[in-house]
Parts: C-alpha cells; sequence; structure tokens
C-alpha cells in the first residue's frame, strides 16, 4: 500500500511539476478570500444578498469585509473522489453514472477541470486535470471494486484509505490550482487503512483552499452487521464543515441524483467575499473565522479558519 502511495505522489509530482506553487495564506500577505453559500431554515439557496447581509470575526475579533461579490464566474477545479472498496459494489455503478451526469451538468468546457481519484486499498489518480468529459467519461468507466481476498468475511477485505485520498488530492493537485476549489467525497465514511488521521487531512484542504463536500452513501449489507456508520458519517460532516462545503446522505428520499442537483446548485450560488485580516501576530498558526448571516434562519456554510503559512 504505501509503495503504491509513492508510486501516485511521484505520477502526480511529474505531472504537475511546471505547475506554479501557491501559497494561499503567509504571513506576510493577510488578505483572507472566502467562498460562501447561504440557505434558508429549508435548506433553499439563498441569492442576492449584499455584504452588508454579514458579519465576519476572526478568532472573535470583528473584521470590514473589502471585498464582495455573488460569483460562480470564476473558474472551478473540481475533484470526484470515489470509494471503490468493496463495501461499496453495490452502489458503485450508481454512483459512477450519476457522477458523469453531475461533471455533464457542472462543468463549463471553456473554464473549468475537474480529476478524478479513486481509494479502497490504495489511492489511485484515474483521470489529472482535464476539461474533456470523454477523459473523465473514461476514468469514471474504469472505477472498479477491488479483487476479494478468498476465506475472508466482507467487512475485513482490507483497509480504506479514506483520509489519504483526501490528504494528496489536496496536497498534490488542488494546492497548485487558483479560482474555486471543491472535493466532492463519495464514500460510506470508514477509514480503516489511511496512514494520515482525520485532522490531517482536513488540515490539507483547508491549507488548499478547498471545500469538500461529503456525499454518504453506504450500504448497510456490506458490513455483515458490523456496521460503523455513524463514525463514518461523523467524520463526514467534521471534514465539510471544517472545510467550508456541505454534507449529504443518500437515502431513499434523497438519490444521488438530486444530492448531485443540489451540489451544482451550491457551486453556481456562491458568495466571494475577501478581507484583510487587522493581526498583527506574525506567529505561523490557524487562526478562526465566524462569518454568518445577520438575517435570523439563515445558515452560512464556508470555511471555519486559515492557516497564516504553510
Amino acid at each position: 500500500m504505501f509503495a503504491s502511495k509513492q508510486l501516485f505522489l511521484l505520477l502526480l509530482s511529474s505531472a504537475f511539476a511546471h505547475a506554479q506553487d501557491i501559497a494561499v495564506f503567509s504571513t506576510n500577505v493577510r488578505v483572507v478570500s472566502l467562498l460562501a453559500t447561504v440557505r434558508d431554515a429549508q435548506g433553499n439557496v439563498v441569492p442576492n444578498l449584499t455584504k452588508e447581509d454579514f458579519t465576519l470575526e476572526e478568532d472573535g475579533r470583528p473584521q470590514t469585509i473589502h471585498y464582495f461579490s455573488q460569483e460562480s464566474g470564476l473558474p472551478l477545479t473540481l475533484g470526484l473522489l470515489i470509494d471503490t472498496s468493496l463495501s461499496q459494489r453495490r452502489v458503485l455503478a450508481e454512483e459512477r453514472s450519476a457522477s458523469d451526469r453531475f461533471l455533464s451538468q457542472v462543468l463549463r468546457p471553456d473554464k473549468d477541470r475537474a480529476f478524478v481519484i479513486h481509494f479502497d486499498r490504495v489511492v489511485e489518480l484515474l483521470q489529472d486535470l482535464t476539461s474533456s468529459r470523454e477523459k473523465l467519461g473514461g476514468a469514471l468507466a474504469r472505477l472498479a471494486t477491488p479483487k476479494r481476498l478468498p476465506g475472508r468475511p466482507n467487512w475485513s477485505q482490507g483497509g480504506t484509505d479514506l483520509y489519504d485520498s483526501v490528504q494528496l488530492a489536496s496536497d498534490e493537485l488542488m494546492s497548485k490550482q487558483t479560482g474555486r476549489k471543491a472535493i466532492a467525497l463519495l464514500t460510506d465514511g470508514v477509514d480503516n487503512g489511511s496512514e494520515v488521521d482525520l485532522s490531517r487531512a482536513i488540515e490539507s484542504a483547508q491549507r488548499a483552499n478547498t471545500l469538500v463536500y461529503s456525499i454518504l452513501f453506504s450500504d448497510r449489507r456490506a458490513y455483515d452487521g458490523v456496521y460503523a456508520s455513524m463514525n463514518g458519517k461523523n467524520a463526514l460532516q467534521r471534514i465539510s464543515r471544517e472545510t467550508g462545503g456541505a454534507f449529504f446522505e443518500v437515502s431513499h428520499a434523497k438519490p444521488i441524483t438530486a444530492i448531485y442537483t443540489r451540489l451544482e446548485q451550491e457551486l453556481r450560488n456562491q458568495y466571494s467575499i475577501g478581507y484583510t485580516s487587522d493581526s498583527a501576530t506574525p506567529a505561523e498558526g490557524y487562526r478562526k473565522i465566524h462569518l454568518a448571516a445577520r438575517q435570523p434562519g439563515l445558515h452560512v456554510e464556508t470555511r471555519d479558519g486559515y492557516y497564516t503559512s504553510h
């Protein structure tokens, strides 16, 4: 497994060696940029707000919003991270077809790019950044679960490197991109093989200024009664909450196609907000952000902080 991850890193380093490393934040540059989505109590996206409709704090201190626009015109870099462990074998076909439709609807050929990663016992880049729908569709067509290990129950059929996939996608791809960046993470939330922990995965996404939209798609029959859905759900909720994305759970009432439609709506209705931090503290560290709507009943989705440097 380690060798496979090293190979993945080497592949990405070679593929993106020409790209310029971008420090999203540093101790010398205090302009902080946020992407935010606002929803009402029914979960509907709220458009047409102004900067006067928001309050902003950093580490508890009020901040002044200097840059504001309701803007989805910025280029979008989208990563699809899809769980192909054996626990997903009965839902993988549905994930594949819904993901293909989603990419067709959300990507603009002249502006946006996407990549596809699958993870199970290994993390593998199936398609690096491209605007080609044909290449992305080909990558989705290659999604498959690993071969079963004979004589072992379903729940013990190897590792699921969920956290590693988020960390690698963030560090090796997203950190080198500009504009709007989002990951759609399709999984049951169970991780039992990663080399990094949940906190490290979240930190990587935060440093890469990447929103993570988690989609919990689980098959209760996959674990022979040993089902870890609550731990997985909590982990996915935390990843999305701390990176500024959103959490969704597939159900009979909310099929994956409906969730993708909602995600598309969210990506097309984001507020771009920027401010200059008033902090004079030069030390590297994490700073908490609290962005809220003045109007009662509105919920703001954005990341909850940033690192002052790498």
